[in-house]
């Protein structure tokens, strides 16, 4: 032994808060929409050109640790609308909760695309 004794922690509400940022659970959601199947990246245009792409939007509102969610996103045609929804509605709450400990209140999803799958040309 080194005869450093350990230095004891101060009980859990003395050590101070934690408060994650909405940008944070912006981008929690954002990112768990995008890995659902059948979700699509949109082409990102100003002025007819091509500025890349984009994936699903999210809106955070709410306080303390209840947030609510406004989505918009664009789907694979032809998916089930209501299946992959249903799938990303599950994945943000599950992915939000585990990651922030925010508990999702209320979760408005917009599918403002329907994208059909493009094939490569050369095969």
């Amino acid at each position: 032994m080194s005869g450093l004794e350990p230095v004891p922690l101060p009980e859990p509400e003395d050590r101070g808060s934690l408060r994650i940022d909405h940008s944070v659970v912006r981008k929690v959601a954002q990112r768990a929409a995008d890995q659902v199947p059948g979700t699509a990246a949109v082409q990102r245009r100003v002025a007819g050109v091509g500025l890349g792409t984009h994936g699903t939007s999210v809106k955070v509102s709410g306080r303390d640790n209840d947030v609510d969610l406004s989505v918009d996103l664009a789907l694979h045609y032809p998916a089930s609308v209501r299946t992959v929804v249903g799938d990303v509605r599950g994945r943000i709450t599950d992915e939000v909760q585990n990651i922030t400990s925010y508990q999702v209140r209320a979760l408005e999803v917009t599918v403002s695309a329907l994208l059909p799958e493009i094939q490569p040309r050369v095969r």
